[in-house]
């Protein structure tokens, strides 16, 4: 005997596996940022320290 399909459980289905592509894609761009973000702090130079003023 076949059964009726339940068109609001495929969607759900589809909708949670959405969902959770998108969550994933977020995750991997967030992660991409940060690791640009901790390679451009390890290779910046400390800033320049300020001259001594010469009012001697």
């Amino acid at each position: 005997m076949v059964f009726k399909p339940n068109y609001n459980q495929q969607r759900a289905e589809r909708n949670r596996a959405a969902q959770a592509k998108k969550e994933a894609k977020q995750r991997e761009r967030e992660e991409a940022v940060a690791r640009r973000k901790a390679a451009r702090e390890n290779e910046a130079p400390p800033p320049p320290e300020p001259a001594p003023s010469g009012d001697s």
